[in-house]
């Protein structure tokens, strides 16, 4: 989650929490952080933190960077912070106003164990697709984990993309 977001909305923080998912740092104010020198990029990570942490009571040790943008300085900076840096596979494209149905034939035939999705809130049609799409995902055969049940703990190195690769 951006920290912007969880300033506006903290009760649909802690009802997604309480509801048993994962949340994740997405930066504080969702910059390019490409641009950002080392310092700055902690500064959006641990900002986003702290006000994860005061609605939920618990710190993130994950993160994804806005746009999918990762280089060196992005990615030591999350690491000497402790956290675990995640990139998706699987974009819905939610944010350009398909529809569930259309973000299902985006993805669905592609979609295998392992896939992490993007998706946003706040976009037109995710919130009222998500059942739908859960469904079809499951019909396929595939669970729904949260995300540290997919990313390495040890044995494994960062590329520049932010995708985890195992040693």
């Amino acid at each position: 989650m951006v920290g912007d977001w969880i300033e506006k909305f903290p009760e649909a923080v802690k009802k997604i929490k309480e509801a048993g998912n994962e949340i994740a740092s997405h930066s504080d104010t969702h910059p390019h952080v490409n641009q950002l020198s080392y310092e700055e990029n902690i500064k959006e990570m641990e900002n986003a933190n702290a006000k994860i942490e005061k609605i939920t009571g618990e710190r993130t040790k994950i993160y994804r960077a806005p746009y999918g943008e990762y280089n060196d300085t992005v990615i030591k900076a999350a690491q000497d912070k402790g956290y675990y840096v995640i990139q998706w596979s699987q974009d819905t494209l939610d944010y350009s106003g398909l529809t569930g149905e259309e973000m299902w034939k985006r993805i669905g035939e592609k979609l295998k164990a392992g896939d992490i999705i993007l998706s946003h809130n706040g976009t037109e049609h995710t919130a009222d697709s998500l059942d739908m799409l859960i469904k079809n995902i499951k019909q396929k055969g595939l669970e729904i984990v949260p995300i540290s049940d997919l990313i390495y703990l040890d044995n494994y190195k960062i590329n520049n993309n932010g995708t985890q690769i195992k040693n």
